[in-house]
């Protein structure tokens, strides 16, 4: 008998537009629970490192094989999270680490840096890449680029919308990951240095600070204003796009993805189920109805507040509400009267004897206050039973809290639910397995013939199974297809479950019901130890070695030293063009102004690229249009979309830092792309930038030794959200234009806030970084480009930065010298920021 071939752990390969609900696990607890409550694939990260969850427990590479083995035998795929970037001393430990994951039959990684893609696709051709959303794959135009890699899928940015992914889908073959639940960063993912710039802990190194959920103040045009409860205006509420999944489904997307690898079991055992149950809803062809009850559980395990992110498109006020950046979970009610022991609340939701709540921070200081419910009564009765409506009275422990700050009217949010919790574990803590694999029988049954049972799982396993001896013809009770299904479908506390029988019977055989226990029990056995291993194709060892050999020198040696500048306004580059800097680069809010800008650096004999917006969305390349027609000397690319359309139409082009330069792999993809030199990574410190440069020729580098660090940069409007009655950039009246305006974080600084021409904020520290005591190592190796970057400087500052940074670069004063010269002159002072030898990681806290 020929059965169909069923997938398999190789074979949880799946059609492109086949739906996949993608779990998160933190550890092995969460990855049961995210099998059990039904994903159909679960991604994780690993314990020594490469990962942009480092604080979650993670996984070890010697028990790999057997979380894989867990996963396949349940017909789930596994993905590892390599989604960071990687240094050039760590490229050796990732080709190690790359070959075990193939050993441990690994179903895709997810990658950040460019240059590990192009590592893994030399050791195996048919380990599946995902570009991770670290990636910034914004548009089609970034992801044909990145195709060249061998990429197969793309986990999209957050701050897409359904609209802007379907225009992608149309644009490309490449399977498409969204996000569908979980927190959102306010900074675009693989694109923020605001813990490396302030505590130097980089967030492409997986240890976020999360400096985005502290609360900051709006100075604005030197005067600081007052938003009343609104401080946290950088904490965007959590993403939960469940009713959205039809849309999603019809835009192209085929993975959706739940956030949470630094969360509970619970966590993803209620966020899991639910979201299973919308899209089962979407496949069979229903609408997706989540109860209030069911969004009121979800909320309950984690929640900052739900929203649609920026799925919808930008509602800046909707999606930074400010007033909040901790966890709340659901609101339970409000006080309505304070009584000498208890509190009396108005309720709208369930409360019982256990659970937690917070109330909402007090009139006059904010501070929240808390506890556990020790009784709660209705009519001077305590309750036993939960109770979800009216007026009750809640007691707390002695002490539990300070009284004479609880007011009526008072918000009170229910943080904690242990019967829930309890609930949840009982889905993924049981012996016996509670998601089921399907198992397909064919059974001939046949008098005079041996009983035969093929069999083919969902998860690649498989049985043929024969009775010991002929069938006899029935007197009485002739088999049937009804006592087969019955006998063979106990499968009890094993993986699988009868999905499909398809039943033959010639004459009238008789099987008794021992024949067919013992049938069933070779059944398992067989199934048991047949899970197929999945076995990677590696290349020979020495894959590092191989691509180093292409980094080569593709032109002569730069000898001339020569100092870069880049300007933020049309004044500032009038004003550099007095100081006659080798080269001139124009970053400018109104890209309008770049046609003057070129006029005004030919007229002065200096050369002059322009610098495009960070980020590219689709219908966006119209800027890039605009700035062709400016016909610049070059232009400073910032995205690989804008490096394949400059570079395709004949303008030079040089690569920033938002490409993620860490090591040489990556530097010489891009170099093979078109760049004249490049800028490396901002998440370099001295010694890392020191062995950059080591293992890629000199002339390949441009240095940014002076600049204010660009930490966020955002999708999010604070300009919008906080100074204006609108909602995006259609309706705002652009604040940004004539406004200026700093960000005041706790220690008092005052972090400069510009927008760009697409509406995206940058924070940039306020503190600016000079690198001038690595200068004199960079000159030995060979560096001649360096790059000063200005923000708000005068002509002033301009002159006198040109003059310090030209002293230094011809030996004429010590990198000490510019240091405290600097300090002198800026009133916030001066820092090394990431070219610091040693950083104290904790600062930012």
């Amino acid at each position: 008998m020929n059965l169909p071939t069923s997938s398999s752990s190789d074979s949880s390969k799946k059609s492109p537009r086949s739906l996949e609900l993608l779990a998160p696990a933190g550890d092995f607890t969460c990855l049961r629970a995210a099998v059990e409550n039904g994903a159909d694939a679960v991604y994780f990260g690993l314990d020594c490192g490469f990962n942009a969850r480092a604080r979650a427990e993670n996984f070890g590479l010697d028990n790999l094989s057997s979380a894989m083995e867990f996963l396949h035998r349940r017909a789930v795929r596994g993905y590892v999270t390599l989604n960071t970037l990687a240094f050039t001393n760590e490229l050796a430990s990732v080709e190690d680490i790359v070959r075990r994951l193939c050993d441990a039959g690994v179903d895709a990684l997810l990658i950040q840096d460019l240059g590990v893609a192009r590592l893994v696709r030399e050791i195996s051709p048919d380990l599946e890449i995902h570009a991770s959303t670290q990636m910034t794959l914004s548009s089609a135009e970034c992801i044909q680029v990145a195709e060249q890699l061998g990429i197969v899928r793309v986990v999209l940015p957050r701050e897409l919308s359904i609209d802007e992914i379907r225009e992608i889908h149309s644009q490309t073959n490449m399977e498409l990951e969204a996000f569908v639940h979980g927190a959102l960063c306010v900074a675009y993912s693989g694109q923020c240095l605001t813990s490396e710039s302030l505590g130097g802990r980089s967030a492409n190194r997986g240890q976020c600070a999360q400096a985005c959920r502290l609360p900051y103040e709006i100075v604005c045009d030197n005067e600081l204003r007052n938003f009343g409860d609104q401080k946290y205006l950088l904490s965007p509420q959590d993403l939960a796009a469940f009713p959205l999944i039809p849309e999603l489904v019809d835009a192209g997307v085929s993975s959706f993805k739940i956030e949470g690898r630094l969360k509970t079991p619970e966590y993803v055992a209620n966020i899991t189920q639910h979201y299973r149950e919308a899209i089962d809803a979407v496949v069979a062809g229903r609408p997706v109805e989540l109860t209030r009850r069911q969004i009121q559980q979800m909320e309950q395990s984690f929640s900052r507040g739900f929203s649609p992110g920026w799925l919808n498109g930008c509602d800046h006020k909707m999606l930074v509400p400010a007033t909040s950046s901790a966890k709340r979970g659901v609101l339970l009610g409000k006080v309505t009267q304070v009584l000498w022991d208890r509190i009396r609340v108005e309720l709208e939701y369930s409360i019982q004897a256990g659970d937690g709540i917070v109330f909402d921070g007090d009139r006059f200081h904010g501070e929240e206050q808390g506890g556990r419910v020790f009784h709660v009564y209705r009519n001077g009765e305590a309750l036993s039973e939960p109770v979800d409506s009216g007026i009750v009275e809640l007691s707390f422990g002695r002490d539990a809290f300070d009284f004479s700050k609880i007011f009526p009217g008072q918000q009170i949010w229910k943080t904690d639910d242990p019967r829930l919790n309890s609930q949840l574990r009982r889905t993924f803590e049981n012996a016996d397995p509670q998601r089921k694999v399907g198992l397909r029988l064919k059974v001939h049954a046949e008098t005079g013939r041996k009983l035969h049972v093929e069999g083919v799982a969902a998860n690649g396993c498989r049985c043929s199974v024969e009775s010991e001896s002929s069938l006899q013809t029935a007197t009485k009770h002739p088999v049937t297809r009804e006592v087969l299904e019955e006998q063979l479908g106990r499968l009890g506390g094993s993986v699988f479950e009868l999905s499909d029988l398809e039943v033959s019977i010639a004459g009238v055989p008789m099987v008794p019901h021992s024949v067919l226990g013992k049938i069933r029990k070779q059944m398992l056995e067989q199934l048991n130890t047949s899970l197929p291993w999945l076995e990677r194709a590696q290349s020979s060892p020495g894959a590092l070695q191989r691509l180093r050999t292409l980094v080569a020198d593709d032109g002569p040696a730069l000898n001339e030293i020569r100092l870069h500048l880049l300007c933020r306004t049309l004044d500032q580059l009038k004003a550099a063009v007095e100081v006659k800097p080798d080269l001139l680069i124009a970053d400018f809010q109104d890209l309008r102004e770049y046609r003057e800008a070129v006029d005004v650096c030919r007229t002065a004999g200096l050369t002059l690229l322009l610098a495009p917006p960070r980020i590219q969305k689709p219908g966006e390349m119209g800027l890039f249009r605009m700035m062709l027609k400016a016909q610049p000397d070059g232009v400073l690319v910032r995205n690989l979309s804008g490096l394949a359309f400059f570079r395709d139409h004949g303008v030079s082009v040089v690569g920033d830092y938002s490409l993620n330069v860490t090591n040489e792999l990556t530097a010489q993809f891009l170099k093979s792309q078109g760049l004249r030199w490049l800028t490396p990574s901002y998440d370099l410190n001295r010694d890392q930038l020191s062995d950059l440069v080591s293992q890629v020729p000199a002339s390949w580098l441009e240095v940014v030794i002076h600049q204010h660090m660009p930490m966020f940069h955002m999708e999010h409007c604070v300009f919008c959200a906080m100074l204006s009655p609108g909602t995006n950039k259609t309706n705002c009246g652009r604040p940004c234009d004539v406004h200026l305006v700093e960000l005041r974080d706790r220690t008092g600084m005052d972090h400069p806030l510009i927008a760009d021409v697409g509406c995206r904020n940058t924070l940039f520290n306020a503190t600016p970084q000079s690198g001038a005591e690595l200068v004199p190592e960079l000159l030995q190796k060979g560096v001649r480009r360096f790059r000063i970057e200005l923000l708000r400087e005068s002509a002033h500052d301009i002159q006198k930065l040109m003059v310090l940074y030209r002293r230094l670069l011809d030996g004429s004063v010590t990198g000490e010298h510019v240091w405290t010269s600097l300090h002198a002159m800026n009133r916030v002072g001066i820092t090394r920021g990431t070219l610091e030898a040693r950083r104290n990681p904790l600062a930012i806290l």
